[in-house]
């Protein structure tokens, strides 16, 4: 994970700053969810069960929280973070908080391709997966602009009120 984000870019005030998603001054256990990426889909090979991700937030909490309010203030994150404390690795894969097009760019294309990267070059099943959705996406876009096109959508009307042959 840390590697993935660029931790070491960060100080500790900026990546705490960054993970607090709703800007309050505090990391809840939804915050840390979204950014070890437990409710996003999981990368291959590191799917894991909700007792799991439960345990390891406890985990998180257990370092960063010892009074036990059930959130995580940036003074006790810098507190503990200077005592050396580290946000653990779980084996769960590099976390999520992007969209798709962001965790695609990070997590695969700066990894394994480069600026120069052609078109044709991007055969991973990665690459693969991520332009299939693409296409999917776009196939859902212009189906739903032909029937916003349509006066009356058929499909739309329940089957009784249907004129039957």
């Amino acid at each position: 994970m840390a590697e993935e984000h660029h931790i070491e870019n960060f100080d500790p005030t900026s990546f705490f700053v960054l993970h607090d998603f709703n800007s309050d001054g505090h990391w809840d256990a939804r915050e840390v969810r979204l950014f070890y990426g437990f409710d996003s889909d999981p990368s291959p090979g590191f799917e894991t069960t909700e007792e799991h991700k439960e345990h390891a937030i406890r985990d998180v909490f257990a370092l960063f929280d010892p009074d036990e309010t059930g959130t995580i203030s940036k003074e006790q994150w810098m507190k503990h973070y200077s005592e050396g404390r580290r946000l653990p690795d779980f084996g769960l894969g590099p976390g999520h908080h992007g969209d798709d097009e962001y965790e695609y760019e990070i997590h695969h294309f700066e990894k394994f391709h480069g600026e120069d990267t052609k078109e044709e070059d991007l055969t991973h099943p990665e690459d693969i997966a991520h332009f299939k959705k693409h296409d999917r996406l776009e196939d859902e876009q212009e189906k739903l602009a032909a029937l916003e096109k349509m006066s009356i959508v058929e499909g739309n009307i329940p089957l009784k009120f249907r004129k039957q042959q």
